[in-house]
């Protein structure tokens, strides 16, 4: 089940990943192998990585597609409803009956700019990845699978950064939570590092595809904008999310957010 591809539809920011429905649960504490124990709150949500940064780029005001394929299923036409209430495009997302919703695939599209988010990420990624996108962006524990370098502050990351343009990366950016991001480039290869607001974190998840998604919206909107100032906004929308439970459901609209970020 799809929409009609149309010849004069034009996107702002097209995103080609995966679409997962999250089962979340809330405990205390996480369970040793083997025991039960009470939770005090669950919900079900969307997810996935990539639908994750398309949801947060079109709430900021990108026009977004979604290249994807979900199941037959409930989980499928319920995801498929999900980007239509946030006003993306689903004339790309496909429905198969020969697997659940949340396969993923991932493809290059040489006709945007791509930013390229390695998770999961493998010590022998196809050099192509490094070589062929705009900006490679990564948390810390996937830098340090593809580089070895055990990235615990910035001097770490910029040791992982420098690995990461030496396997042809364009430009590099390599998120660290708390401890903010860090931009490396070939123009300047000086590790730049961009440290995050001081907020009470109520759950970071998605914290991560929400910078990738504002990333791509500041990318489609702002192209003469510097990647430095792109990263920093990003980063502020990041935090934002981090301020309220869930993923999706805490990703910020533009509406939410302070007009100097646009």
């Amino acid at each position: 089940m799809s929409n009609s591809p149309s010849a004069t539809a034009v996107h702002d920011v097209v995103v080609v990943g995966s679409c997962m429905t999250d089962l979340v649960s809330f405990a205390p504490r996480l369970p040793k192998p083997g025991e039960t124990i009470h939770g005090h709150k669950f919900f079900i949500g969307f997810g996935g990585k990539g639908a994750n940064q398309c949801i947060q780029a079109a709430r900021l005001g990108a026009k977004a597609a979604m290249v994807c394929k979900v199941g037959n299923d409930t989980f499928g036409e319920n995801y498929i409803e999900n980007f239509k209430s946030n006003g993306i495009s689903t004339e790309y997302v496909a429905q198969t009956s020969e697997a659940s919703t949340g396969v993923a695939s991932i493809t290059v599209n040489d006709d945007v700019k791509t930013i390229f988010n390695p998770a999961p990420a493998t010590a022998d990624l196809d050099p192509d990845f490094y070589k062929k996108t705009d900006v490679f962006c990564c948390n810390e524990t996937e830098a340090e699978i593809l580089t070895g370098v055990e990235v615990s502050n910035v001097e770490d990351a910029g040791k992982a950064g420098s690995i990461l343009l030496e396997k042809g990366c364009s430009a590099v950016i390599i998120t660290m939570g708390v401890k903010g991001s860090l931009l490396m480039s070939l123009e300047n290869q000086t590790p730049c590092h961009i440290p995050t607001r001081k907020v009470k974190a109520v759950d970071t998840t998605g914290a991560g595809d929400s910078f990738v998604g504002a990333l791509a919206f500041y990318m489609a909107h702002y192209p003469c904008m510097e990647l430095e100032e792109m990263s920093r906004r990003a980063c502020d929308i990041a935090t934002v999310s981090i301020q309220s439970q869930g993923t999706q459901t805490s990703y910020p609209s533009r509406a939410q957010l302070p007009q100097e970020l646009f």
